[in-house]
């Protein structure tokens, strides 16, 4: 299980990452919102890409489902904190993060 205080810890230790409310949620973004967590604690929405969210949602079905609407489709996905490990919340963050940076410039 991560509580909101571990959650909150691991996303603002990835480079960049400044936190602010988003509605009843508090969302973590760098150029982008990347991540928001619930005001419960019990669940985060992280933005991943297509194939991202089709694979975690296959490998763990307990853990991680997409938003059943246009942001689902987007590749929101809603990561059930209650049963998820550390490293299950390290490496989908990682995931999201990595979206959520500076485009290079070409």
């Amino acid at each position: 299980m991560v509580d909101r205080e571990t959650f909150t810890a691991m996303a603002m230790s990835l480079a960049g990452t400044t936190a602010a409310p988003h509605f009843e949620r508090l969302a973590f973004k760098v150029k982008r919102t990347y991540a928001t967590l619930a005001a419960d604690g019990l669940s985060a929405n992280l933005k991943l890409g297509p194939d991202e969210q089709d694979f975690k949602c296959a490998v763990a079905p307990d853990i991680f489902e997409a938003i059943p609407n246009r942001w689902g489709r987007q590749g929101w996905t809603t990561i059930d904190l209650s049963r998820a490990t550390v490293d299950d919340v390290a490496a989908a963050l990682a995931m999201a993060h990595a979206h959520a940076l500076p485009r290079p410039r070409a």
